[in-house]
């Protein structure tokens, strides 16, 4: 006899969740690493706040399926703070001289360009698309990378070592982020030529 099927987690409109305060966590953890960065240049604590929202991203994630605590505003502002991270870690590389200019371009344009293809499905009373698996994989390589950079500007003997490790996930990373970003263009194109808009 096969056991029955485990119920799926149900996605509630509560606020007040043990993740989501988490995900508040990591939000205010945004200026203070900017300001680590770029006015106190203590890149050792800058780097530690980088891990600490690495960390609490995960955990969220866990606690939100174990607690059962899955709501509308986790699924909105975790993916947020996540871009936000990002996109402010890479211009805080590019004015330290971290990162040449241009690898910073390619991942925040394809983020402009996939958000100006959002209005595609709010005009078709549809949710922007899931975030596939690749998707998953390239915002992981990225978490990973940016750190690693960031460590190997501290003086220590494993810099070197650290540095191209950093560069390898951040080749890979970028090269899978532009690569999705490719599939949910396509995506959202298809469905502007194939599905009708919303009547209102």
């Amino acid at each position: 006899m096969n056991p029955a099927p485990s119920p799926s987690p149900t996605v509630s409109d509560r606020i007040v969740t043990v993740p989501n305060a988490l995900s508040i966590v990591r939000l205010l953890g945004v200026p203070l690493f900017a300001w680590l960065l770029l006015v106190a240049h203590a890149d050792g604590w800058a780097l530690a706040v980088l891990m600490l929202s690495g960390a609490t991203d995960w955990l969220d994630g866990k606690l939100a399926r174990l607690l059962n605590q899955m709501s509308r505003l986790g699924s909105l502002l975790d993916p947020f703070v996540d871009r936000l991270y990002v996109v402010v870690t890479l211009v805080a590389f590019v004015a330290r001289d971290f990162l040449p200019w241009w690898v910073a371009a390619i991942l925040i344009g394809r983020d402009v360009v996939l958000a100006c293809t959002l209005p595609i499905y709010r005009r078709r009373g549809l949710p922007p698309p899931t975030v596939i698996y690749l998707g998953k994989a390239a915002t992981f390589a990225l978490m990973c990378a940016l750190p690693l950079v960031l460590a190997a500007q501290l003086d220590w003997a494993g810099a070197a070592t650290v540095h191209a490790f950093g560069f390898a996930f951040l080749v890979w990373g970028t090269v899978l982020y532009v690569w999705t970003g490719v599939i949910y263009l396509a995506k959202a194109l298809a469905l502007a030529r194939s599905a009708p808009v919303a009547a209102t």
